[in-house]
């Protein structure tokens, strides 16, 4: 997002400009997807991780800009906190055994990247908010130094007019009452404890509505069966406190614009669609732009010559606009395709955990787009919003809804009927057996186990503390236990708690 931003000040003229360019680019790629433009040659997958980093103390390591000089690997790279990286690791055909090859090449590229970052006293963690983060790392001074990240924390900031609010209350830990957090933040570093992994899956422009309404109805159960972000500032909140936090670290809208019903950035939306059109048309509709630097390329005068446009004002817009499940448009070697970016899921817990997760989506998403009645017809996008909400806050312990099931915990939901979908969309897909039994299976024992890195978490800490040790002193023996067992390449849901 916004890699070539320029740390200077916008005037009004920019805004005005910046508009003008995005509808001028709304009508450019209202007319590729008319005259079908896109290149599809076969389905590809793509993966980004975001890491965190800590010290021999289990606390945040301030560090990635050595750390990456260490790595010295263009696939690694910063995000927004210094104690943040990120790996993006090289699209590849989703059929035969790329998922297994992908599992060899993250384990290999994160132990490689770990031994590194040990030069600089720092580790690397797979997990989803990193549970010793206090209010002290999140003083602006702990931004990365790109100017992007400076820029959006200054746009964001003077869009609001006030401070952050961060306001959440979790699920009971043990015996124990629901916790509260409530504080505020002067700058959007909050966000820096969402470590997410991002799946992307290049779509052909008349399959993109279908995969897209199919990822929205999915997400709930992703969040329920894959949760790893227990914790927040010393308290046990939702199961997947990503999902509360990154909403309220990057929230543009004082109170009074919230009463009003004004959209946050952070989005599941609104409606199904029937065009990846509608989602970069509802961008510009409702979003004012956060970093207005238009360029010089016409997207019409473009296309008119004869070559595909980089829609770069809608790009970075839609890079500033967090939805759950993002449209991509985005060119290689000058040729355009489409990709729907899902971002619903945490890092962690272990490599093989992420394949898994990756796995249950990509093959329960394309059995979904395949049946007669799609399964968003039968069921309100309201519905598919509350099992989002309900997998956070919940994980396995939510109930969540599906038509012709009704109300159904998570797990139930996924072995008796969304894991022989997931089996049926990887065959489709041309996933090799070998590929589709193994990361599915690890769904199965997951379920069965009702294991998830942030129920792991919760019992561990839990533990901890009826064993006489405080919250921060337990947060901290947890994460120590916690890389440990990630370090073991064992899936969560064979973790011991004791």
């Amino acid at each position: 997002m916004g890699k070539h931003v320029t740390n200077r000040a916008f005037k009004p003229v920019d805004r005005q400009r910046y508009r003008d360019k995005m509808q001028r680019g709304l009508d450019a790629l209202a007319r590729m997807l008319a005259d079908g433009n896109f290149s599809f040659p076969h389905q590809q997958m793509g993966l980004e991780m975001e890491l965190s980093l800590v010290d021999e103390r289990m606390e945040p390591s301030m560090s990635n800009s050595v750390v990456l000089e260490k790595i010295s690997d263009p696939a690694f790279t910063t995000e927004l906190g210094q104690h943040n990286i990120e790996l993006n690791v090289r699209p590849r055909a989703l059929a035969g055994d790329g998922a297994l090859e992908l599992e060899q090449e993250l384990r290999e590229a994160l132990l490689d990247a770990d031994g590194k970052a040990r030069d600089a006293d720092a580790k690397l963690v797979m997990i989803g908010t990193l549970p010793t983060l206090r209010r002290n790392h999140f003083d602006p001074n702990w931004l990365s130094r790109a100017p992007r990240y400076s820029q959006l924390n200054d746009q964001i900031f003077a869009a609001k007019g006030e401070e952050m609010r961060l306001d959440m209350e979790g699920a009971p830990l043990s015996d124990g009452g629901p916790e509260r957090l409530l504080c505020y933040a002067d700058s959007i570093l909050p966000e820096s404890a969402c470590t997410s992994v991002q799946l992307h899956l290049q779509i052909a422009p008349e399959d993109f509505a279908a995969h897209w309404n199919a990822a929205q109805c999915l997400a709930g159960v992703q969040l329920a069966i894959g949760a790893n972000s227990p914790f927040l500032l010393g308290k046990a909140l939702w199961h997947e406190t990503r999902v509360p936090l990154f909403q309220q670290a990057t929230d543009t809208r004082p109170q009074e614009l919230k009463n009003q019903g004004v959209r946050p950035r952070v989005w599941f939306g609104e409606r199904w669609i029937t065009s990846i059109f509608d989602l970069f048309e509802e961008n510009v509709r409702y979003f004012p732009a956060l970093l207005p630097e238009p360029e010089d390329e016409d997207p019409v005068a473009a296309l008119h010559s004869g070559r595909a446009p980089t829609l770069a004002e809608l790009r970075l817009h839609n890079g500033t606009i967090w939805r759950w499940n993002r449209p991509v448009y985005d060119l290689v070697d000058g040729v355009p395709h489409l990709r729907v970016e899902n971002r619903v899921l945490p890092s962690g817990p272990s490599v093989v955990d992420v394949l898994a997760n990756a796995a249950f989506f990509y093959g329960a998403q394309r059995a979904l787009t395949e049946h007669d009645r799609p399964v968003w017809t039968q069921m309100s996008f309201a519905a598919a919003e509350e099992n989002f909400y309900t997998g956070a806050r919940h994980g396995m312990d939510g109930h969540l809804y599906w038509p012709g099931l009704g109300w159904i915990a998570p797990e139930e939901l996924v072995l008796r009927k969304l894991l022989p979908m997931a089996h049926e969309g990887l065959r489709a897909c041309g996933v090799s057996d070998a590929a589709r039994e193994h990361h599915l299976g690890i769904i199965e024992a997951r379920c069965l186990r009702r294991q998830t890195g942030s129920s792991w978490q919760r019992e561990v800490v839990g533990g901890l503390q009826r064993a006489g040790h405080d919250r921060q002193s337990a947060l901290a023996g947890m994460l120590r236990r916690y890389v440990a067992l990630t370090d073991s390449a064992e899936p969560v849901h064979t973790w011991p708690v004791d």
